[in-house]
């Protein structure tokens, strides 16, 4: 949670020196710095999971050369997922109170003929990368551990995807559609990574140990 909100201050300086620094009565220029923004926040985002990651590397071999049986008590994978939960909480967090910010008014959501569902998508979009970067930490330390480089690079690809889709906005269906598609894609890949089988899945769903 750490690592992601030094990412987001270090992103946000880049992003309001840029506005201040641009003239604010070009709109195409606004809109092009805040699509830079964005696209410049998600590449710094994964930066410092791999920084992260780097950072884990270097806690478990102290834990395994201070351990009596020259073992970790701590996986890798098990990091992995939890350095997902929580990147994706604390970005989950930092959109809710933005959307809770908004919704103390003034105005009504709608009034002026647009999209009465802004708040109700934008709890789905939270939802949806909440569960996006915990399958993404666990694809990314397994693409490091492995040096599988497309592994990350496919997690850099899908994370910029599913953030320039929120351009699509107000069309929601433009983004929350391939956002999910994605997050059950990253799910699946997710699951068969971290040793887990249709067999498994099939003995979980029928409650059988």
């Amino acid at each position: 949670a750490f690592f992601w909100l030094v990412s987001l201050l270090l992103s946000s300086l880049i992003w309001f020196i840029a506005v201040k620094a641009s003239d604010p009565q070009d709109e195409r220029l606004q809109k092009g710095l805040l699509i830079f923004g964005v696209m410049f926040s998600v590449l710094l985002q994964e930066a410092f999971r791999f920084l992260y990651y780097k950072l884990l590397r270097k806690a478990i071999e102290g834990l395994v050369a201070l351990s009596e049986d020259g073992c970790s008590p701590i996986s890798i994978q098990q990091m992995a997922y939890v350095a997902g939960v929580g990147f994706g909480l604390m970005s989950g967090a930092f959109s809710m109170i933005n959307l809770l910010a908004d919704a103390l008014g003034p105005g009504t959501v709608g009034i002026h003929g647009d999209s009465q569902l802004y708040f109700l998508t934008s709890a789905f979009m939270t939802m949806v990368l909440i569960f996006l970067h915990t399958f993404w930490g666990i694809l990314f330390f397994h693409g490091c551990e492995h040096r599988r480089w497309w592994e990350i690079a496919a997690v850099v690809i899908m994370h910029l995807t599913v953030s320039g889709s929120s351009f699509c906005n107000p069309l929601y269906v433009g983004s929350l559609v391939p956002s999910y598609l994605l997050m059950a894609a990253a799910a699946a890949w997710a699951y068969l990574l971290s040793g887990g089988s249709a067999q498994n899945l099939r003995r979980f769903l029928l409650c059988k140990c």
